[in-house]
């Protein structure tokens, strides 16, 4: 997710932004979800890497763990037809989503819930062939002892699919014709300081090289290959992606008032005004582009 960390947050509150980021990812994350698929199916026919296995009668069960509001976890649940998809989450008011969302979608008994908080509950959680943390490792302490515990939830030959740590999104160029050019720059600064300090405000919070694939053996399990995927909405921008962004700024300029000068903060003023051409709501020039990394690694227990 691109929001900015603090060890706070009313998640619930963020629900139908979180949403709305998910369906601005969602063309890259069904990509995602058809290397999954590939990974956990039968072999392709004819020796093609890219062919799409007919069926996956291997996988019956997957956990989303951090679900929010369940796009993924639709998502996955029409990619995988034959599995129960769990959605884990600690906020009631986001699964409570996620399960309309489901309703909507013709998923209904497909797409169920389970409220845990983490990473006391993992134990909880059953076991899956297919195991999906996004962005949800690094909201705890202990992150290798969270792979660890996810580790043990796979059945053999299962797959633990880890997004983390992939790109902030873009979204103006370098010099936008008010302030000093390169404020995106300085927003990333800004928002990597806040994540050191959300991390370091967790209890248990261990510090570790994130070294996703070699985390993820010292989990137990062999590494299956790390794929980036990049979403993207050129100019110009729909209205729903124009909204995600001015919703996006309108966080940035709360939560980092402290870290950035006058001259930044008068510039987002600016960008945050609605009236205004220059604002983000208007401008010709306005994108989305960001890039979501995914580690996957598999369980060879017998």
């Amino acid at each position: 997710m691109s929001h900015p960390h603090t060890a706070e947050v009313d998640w619930e509150a963020l629900g139908a932004a979180l949403e709305r980021e998910a369906e601005l990812h969602a063309p890259a994350l069904e990509e995602a979800a058809g290397w999954l698929r590939r990974l956990l199916g039968p072999a392709p026919r004819g020796g093609l890497p890219e062919a799409e296995p007919a069926a996956d009668p291997a996988v019956t069960r997957i956990l989303d763990i951090g679900s929010g509001p369940g796009v993924i976890s639709c998502l996955l649940a029409h990619r995988f037809p034959g599995a129960e998809v769990v959605a884990v989450d600690q906020a009631p008011g986001l699964l409570e989503r996620a399960l309309s969302r489901a309703a909507r979608q013709d998923l209904t008994g497909r797409v169920t819930t389970q409220q845990a908080a983490l990473p006391e509950d993992l134990d909880t959680l059953g076991s899956a062939e297919l195991i999906w943390a996004g962005n949800a490792v690094h909201h705890l302490g202990d992150q290798q002892a969270a792979l660890d515990a996810l580790a043990t939830r796979l059945r053999p030959g299962g797959v633990l699919a880890v997004a983390e740590r992939g790109l902030t999104v873009r979204f103006l160029p370098r010099d936008i014709g008010m302030g000093r050019p390169g404020i995106q720059a300085r927003l990333d600064a800004a928002v990597e300081d806040r994540f050191t300090a959300m991390r370091a405000a967790l209890p248990g919070t261990t510090s570790t090289v994130e070294d996703w694939p070699a985390m993820l053996s010292r989990a137990g399990l062999v590494p299956t290959g790390t794929r980036t995927f990049h979403p993207h909405h050129p100019a110009p921008l729909a209205l729903p992606a124009r909204e995600h962004l001015h919703n996006h700024l309108t966080r940035l300029r709360h939560h980092l008032t402290s870290h950035l000068g006058e001259e930044d903060l008068t510039t987002l003023d600016h960008l945050l005004n609605g009236d205004a051409c220059t604002g983000i709501l208007w401008r010709p020039d306005a994108f989305y582009l960001t890039a979501t990394t995914i580690h996957t690694a598999r369980s060879c227990t017998p």
